[in-house]
Formats: structure tokens, C-alpha cells, sequence
């Protein structure tokens, strides 16, 4: 797994015992973000799809909304005291005249436990997306949701390892995975799935539904509805302003889907067989 995972000495208590053993975690590394040679964000995240992520945070930015866009990217200037590279800056070069944010147009830290930390308010992300979700027709069996939180767990490979990484799974309304990626942050493992639907050309990802693990955010339902998403699910609870958020976008927001269980924040409509919210 590379630089997405670390090995330390621990002591490890059981039954009144301790013994001395090593242990798997996630690597928590920084990554600058730079378009165009000016720096535009810092976020800690877990090295691995680095391009996916950087491709992915630019369409929740609002910055690019397709592949060809987005001319290229690459590892820049970013080297340790021996002067190796540490793969920890890069560069996006983007198609046409991009203005960044001026909220952003600074080096600003982005926690893995927060993507908006640091922004300014959270007016500031309620980006309107120029996809139309709320009149995507897809419909979702109950079933294919159901099946879903296990078909997400099945891919997370690192957290097999390190049990300390959340993931973020793309599938189809039949409950296709069509990408997974884990990250010590939920919104960039959200960003490394965007990514790389931007990068096969992909976007809008109309049809699609979004699987997440632990909350739905705000931050998160603003990234779905960026890329055209109208589905997200969770495995435990939306925030008061992520269900706000879907409501007046349109998207259908899933929470505590576990089993054979769920809550319809909104957007129930696109469930078969489930009344709609009134």
C-alpha cells in the first residue's frame, strides 16, 4: 500500500497482559493544491490518488465541471531535508481563465476531520451546482441500497489494515461499484471518487448514487450535488444543514443505512415503493 499506511511498535494490553508488537496506521500527510502555479489550498489527507483528489476538490470548488478542463496535473517543487520528493504538491493546469476563490486565494490549512474549516462562512461553499439534480429521474430499489454499505465495506482495503480510514464508494442505480477510495478525511475520500469520475469524463454523474462512511456532512452533499450526483447515502446520520441542503437542491439523502434499514432525509420520491415526504 505504499505511503497509505505506516507501521509503529505498540504496547498492547489483553487480560492483564502486555506484550510489544507493531501495528498498521493510516498515513496523514499535507498536499498543496496549486492551479496554475498559484497556491490554493493545503489539505491533510492520506497519500495515494492524489490526481483524483486535487481533479475532484476542483469541480466541489466549482472551479472545472468537466475532463477537458483540465489540461493536466502533475507533482511540483515539495522536497525533504535531503532534497527528495515528497509528492506532497500539486499543480493543476486548467483549459481558460479560472479565477480562484478569493476566500482561498491564500494557503489555508483543511483538516482531514473538516473540509470547510477555515472558510470564511459557510455561505462561502453553498456553491449552486449547474447540474440539474432535482430532475434527475432515477429511481433506487430499497434492496440495491441495503446492499450497498457491504459493497463499500468489501473494497476498503486499507482499512482492513489500519481500521482507521473512512471510504467513499460510486455505484450505479443497480448497485454497480463503479469506484471506491478510503482517505483518513470522508471529504477527500469523496473528492478522490469525483476525481476520477472527472478524469474518465464522467461528470455530471447523473444516475449515480453516493455511499459514504460514518455522517453526511453538509460538506459532502454540497460535493454530490457539484458533480451531479442526486443520491447520497450514509452509514450514520446527516447534520441538520446537510438535510436543508439536499431539500432545496433536490437530492435524495440516506442516513443510517445499516441492514436492512435506512432514514429518508429527503428525496424520498426516488425510492420505489416509499411515500414522499410532505
Amino acid at each position: 500500500m505504499g505511503r497509505a499506511t505506516e507501521r509503529r511498535r505498540v504496547v498492547r494490553l489483553r487480560d492483564g497482559l502486555s506484550t510489544v508488537r507493531p501495528d498498521s496506521l493510516a498515513a496523514e500527510e499535507p498536499l498543496e493544491i496549486r492551479v496554475g502555479g498559484q497556491p490554493l489550498t493545503v489539505t491533510m489527507r492520506t497519500p495515494g490518488h492524489d490526481f483524483d483528489l486535487v481533479a475532484g476538490f476542483l469541480v466541489a470548488e466549482g472551479l472545472v465541471h468537466s475532463g477537458e478542463q483540465l489540461a493536466a496535473l502533475r507533482y511540483c517543487a515539495g522536497t525533504d531535508a535531503d532534497g527528495v520528493n515528497t509528492y506532497n504538491v500539486v499543480d493543476a493546469t486548467v483549459r481558460g481563465a479560472v479565477e480562484l476563490p478569493v476566500s482561498m486565494h491564500r494557503t489555508l490549512l483543511t483538516s482531514s476531520a473538516c473540509g470547510i474549516c477555515g472558510r470564511d462562512t459557510v455561505d462561502a461553499v453553498r456553491t449552486r451546482s449547474r447540474w440539474d439534480v432535482a430532475g434527475d429521474p432515477v429511481r433506487l430499489d430499497p434492496e440495491v441500497l441495503y446492499a450497498l454499505p457491504d459493497r463499500l465495506r468489501a473494497a476498503q482495503k486499507a482499512f482492513d489494515t489500519t481500521g482507521g480510514l473512512h471510504a467513499a464508494g460510486l455505484f450505479t442505480a443497480d448497485g454497480e461499484l463503479l469506484c471506491a477510495r478510503e482517505d483518513v478525511g470522508r471529504h477527500n475520500a469523496v473528492d478522490k471518487v469525483v476525481g476520477w469520475a472527472l478524469r474518465e469524463g464522467r461528470v455530471p454523474l447523473a444516475g449515480q448514487v453516493l455511499m459514504v462512511s460514518g455522517r453526511a456532512s453538509f460538506e459532502l452533499t454540497q460535493k454530490a450535488a457539484m458533480a451531479g450526483i442526486p443520491a447520497l447515502a450514509a452509514v450514520s446520520a446527516p447534520s441538520g444543514l446537510a438535510v436543508d441542503l439536499a431539500a432545496e437542491l433536490g437530492l435524495t439523502l440516506v442516513g443510517f443505512l445499516r441492514g436492512r434499514s435506512a432514514n429518508l432525509y429527503s428525496g424520498a420520491h426516488r425510492i420505489t415503493g416509499v411515500p414522499a415526504l410532505s
